[in-house]
């Protein structure tokens, strides 16, 4: 069940809009360029990725927060690590919206500030690379090889793990959710406790070309319009065959079973409001735990509008204790506690993990986790089963 739509979106978004078509000569929607050239797409890109709210107050949020490089598919990428303040109580890979074309660490600073501060876990914010100079499947690959490394990194620290992501973000958070699902499954025994304890994906694209009914309804007249929708998706997959290709459009997964339980966040006045609908249907139906909670009038990426939107900040409010009650259970459950090596942390580096290989996960004195980590770690914790874990 679907909370009702109003007649139009809330205050603040229709002051937006109006802001928005002034801005673009009374067009609809984002300016996109007449013709993609590097030019153009640095123009655009510079537009998208200013911050939200000021970096520095942002940061206020939480503990600290770093810049640092993770493996890539095709060499290393950037991303921002953020730890919130008190305990740790898991690991949260971010991928950040913008049509797979823009938007990029700057940009989502701010969401990542307050998703560790909510959640209590550590955030990494991956700058995975865009389209159209890479098309699909890189983004995938990217967001893939980050994953991994950042399981590499919570067996060292017995964390759990969850993805997150929005609006292109989601998309593929959702992706990695099944990877990891079918990882795990693959190679059950090498990858013992590798299962993600949660999939947090707001007002994502999961659907394809199975167009809901709320892409004709809003089609137009809230910024991410129906002609954005193609020019997003041809910037992206560039060979017609790969539009069902799972990897691109979760729902058509030959099966969802065994996911992670999830979130869906969605707006009322998004044309993507449909998608986060039948994908919340389809993994119930496969048995997955899914709640579907939606904003009924917000407009899509209102999240990025947290600092003077409600609905933003309560969203990202909502979408972080869901992921603590997840890491909760996962660090509680029998299964994390039967696979996970319990890992001795010092602040001296005088008891490394152990059993946890070094080298391309690069876990160890100089790992970006543990750093953060050991600023709240016990001294030496007991390594038994039954002594407290970070969180």
């Amino acid at each position: 069940m679907t909370d009702r739509i109003p007649d139009r979106p809330g205050l603040l978004y229709r002051l937006f809009l109006r802001r928005l078509r002034t801005a673009s000569g009374g067009r609809d929607g984002l300016p996109l360029p007449e013709r993609v050239t590097p030019e153009a797409l640095a123009s655009l890109r510079r537009m998208t990725g200013l911050p939200s709210f000021p970096q520095r107050l942002s940061s206020f949020q939480i503990r600290r927060w770093s810049d640092i490089a993770v493996p890539g598919a095709a060499g290393p990428r950037k991303a921002r690590l953020y730890r919130p303040r008190g305990r740790v109580g898991g690991i949260v890979l971010f991928l950040h919206g913008g049509g797979f074309v823009h938007c990029d660490l700057v940009s989502h600073h701010g969401i990542c500030c307050r998703l560790a501060r909510h959640s209590g876990a550590m955030v990494l914010s991956l700058d995975y690379r865009l389209a159209p100079e890479h098309p699909f499947p890189a983004a995938v690959e990217d967001g893939w090889e980050a994953l991994r490394w950042v399981f590499g990194q919570a067996r060292a620290l017995n964390l759990p793990v969850a993805v997150c992501g929005d609006s292109a973000g989601g998309n593929l958070a959702a992706v990695l959710a099944r990877r990891a699902r079918d990882g795990a499954g693959a190679h059950a025994r090498e990858n013992a406790g590798e299962a993600l304890a949660a999939q947090l994906l707001y007002y994502p694209a999961l659907t394809g070309l199975w167009s809901p009914r709320s892409r004709i309804d809003h089609a137009e007249g809230y910024m991410l319009t129906a002609r954005l929708l193609d020019w997003y998706g041809r910037q992206y997959v560039q060979d017609d065959r790969k539009v069902i290709d799972p990897d691109f459009a979760p729902a058509f997964a030959p099966s969802l079973e065994g996911l992670p339980p999830a979130m869906i966040v969605t707006a009322g006045f998004d044309p993507l409001r449909g998608e986060g609908e039948i994908y919340t249907a389809l993994l119930r139906e496969a048995g997955v735990e899914v709640s579907l909670r939606g904003f009924p009038s917000a407009i899509h990426g209102f999240l990025n509008g947290y600092a003077v939107l409600v609905e933003g900040r309560r969203a990202l409010r909502e979408g972080g204790a869901f992921l603590r009650r997840r890491f909760a259970a996962a660090r509680a459950g029998s299964l994390w506690r039967s696979v996970a090596e319990p890992a001795a942390i010092c602040r001296t580096g005088d008891c490394p993990p152990t059993g946890v290989p070094d080298g391309e996960t690069r876990i160890g004195a100089g790992s970006p986790f543990i750093a953060a980590w050991r600023e709240n770690a016990p001294v030496c914790p007991d390594p038994s089963p039954e002594a407290d874990r970070p969180g």
